[in-house]
């Protein structure tokens, strides 16, 4: 039996940063990979999205200015962009490796079953250590369905060689925009399937709407109040039966109507971690029900947002809470989050429904079509809401969409967290013409 002082369970962004932290401290950590290291986001997640789409990104530029110093917009070459994209995505495991091994974190490779609360197994060889954090992340959720082993999920959208002529995406959450933008852009036919007449339900309805009808005017097809019911393969094509009964016919067929955490297989209720459908249950410490048993990142029962700088928040907290130089609970600043799609759709803090429940609060509505940060791109769709204290004047909340909005909704969250008043803001001196430089008009 090889012991430890702490196992870290998932090598994602969340468990490495707490790998590194505590061995930073002098711990001795050891991290257990199942899969690919480093986990989702850089593997086959947030990363390589962000590849392909700085593709449509650009395109998108070029779309806006034809005829106004472009003559023409190319096409996207989906096998060079794939190839530019695995230039990022294939050494990832192999780098994520053999920066914990220099940094003097033992790794191990296999899938990790606990045995008790102190130790675990991994390809029958046993680990021991005085605490332990799960760090196992989630996966695509498939619909049971007649046909299911017909759905493909975003892992196989981000490794197609080959760009198919018509793709249905089912589920109306971010990762099936997403996508559907990517592909609708790069040539496909695109459908996505909904289930109601409300995707994007934790944003702003009326942005959420101005992105839906901007993403059908690009060429994606909704279909709303609709799902698959059944899918089956003939010859090289798939039928999708709908609600409806209607029939789609598709080259390739995705699921994305969710993820679930990685907690099957661990032996969890054998050892008394308390788990639900939606995660594993901690406090606010991050600690489970048995008491040396920590968990973070998306595995976890929470309502904070399952993102990947959260889980690295969370590991870097856990790192202070294990090495004992913090025993306060975690504390989340506001969190923003953002669509990645044409154009993108950011947040953070309160919304508009929020507002309208309580008068103590004052919402502008800004069409910021004709500021020059935006005209002079010729992008005609960009729109912002900004939510402010009647009595303290602080920045509370703000939605923005537009091409810009990451950067705008970056600086916004600053404000929230930082508290900065507006006469803070009126006494910096921006770069102009930038998206900073609007900041002193817009609050």
């Amino acid at each position: 039996m090889e012991i430890v002082e702490i196992i870290i369970i998932g090598s994602g962004p969340g468990g490495l940063a707490a790998a590194y932290d505590l061995a930073a401290k002098g711990k001795k950590v050891a991290v257990v990979e199942t899969d690919l290291w480093g986990g989702t986001c850089p593997n086959r997640g947030c990363d390589p999205k962000k590849v392909l789409y700085g593709a449509i990104e650009a395109q998108d530029n070029l779309t806006q200015l034809k005829h106004h110093g472009f003559e023409t917009v190319p096409a996207i070459n989906w096998s060079e962009l794939m190839t530019f994209k695995e230039t990022f995505t294939q050494p990832v495991s192999g780098e994520q490796q053999q920066g914990l091994i220099s940094a003097g974190i033992q790794t191990i490779k296999g899938k990790a079953i606990f045995k008790d609360r102190h130790t675990i197994i991994v390809e029958n060889q046993e680990y021991q250590a005085d605490q332990i954090i799960i760090a196992t992340g989630q996966r695509p959720a498939i619909l049971d369905i007649p046909g299911k082993e017909n759905f493909e999920t975003s892992t196989d959208f981000l490794n197609m060689k080959e760009l198919p002529e018509k793709i249905v995406f089912v589920g109306g959450g971010y990762i099936s925009l997403e996508l559907a933008n990517i592909a609708t852009s790069s040539g496909s036919e695109v459908h996505v399937l909904h289930h109601n007449t409300r995707p994007l339900k934790g944003f702003d309805e009326e942005l959420t709407i101005a992105l839906i009808d901007n993403l059908k005017a690009r060429g994606i097809q909704f279909h709303f109040n609709e799902s698959a019911e059944s899918i089956s393969k003939e010859n090289d094509h798939y039928n999708i039966v709908l609600t409806s009964k209607e029939i789609l016919l598709a080259d390739r067929v995705f699921c994305a109507t969710g993820r679930i955490p990685n907690v099957e297989g661990l032996n969890l209720e054998e050892i008394g971690v308390d788990f639900t459908h939606k995660g594993i249950v901690v406090n606010d410490h991050l600690q489970t029900t048995v008491d040396n048993i920590y968990a973070l990142g998306d595995c976890l029962q929470k309502n904070t947002p399952k993102l990947t700088p959260v889980s690295s928040f969370e590991g870097s907290y856990l790192a202070k809470l294990l090495s004992g130089t913090l025993q306060e609970a975690i504390h989340y600043p506001e969190i923003p989050t953002i669509i990645f799609s044409s154009p993108k759709l950011a947040q953070v803090g309160l919304k508009e429904g929020e507002v309208l429940e309580n008068e103590k609060y004052e919402q502008q509505n800004i069409d910021l079509s004709q500021w020059f940060t935006y005209k002079h791109l010729n992008e005609s769709l960009v729109k912002a809401k900004i939510i402010t204290d009647k009595d303290t004047g602080l920045l509370v909340g703000a939605t923005v969409l537009g091409n810009e909005a990451e950067q705008l909704i970056n600086l916004f969250t600053l404000m929230i967290n930082q508290k900065v008043v507006s006469d803070k803001i009126n006494e910096m001196i921006m770069l102009y013409p930038t998206v900073s430089s609007d900041l002193s008009y817009l609050y």
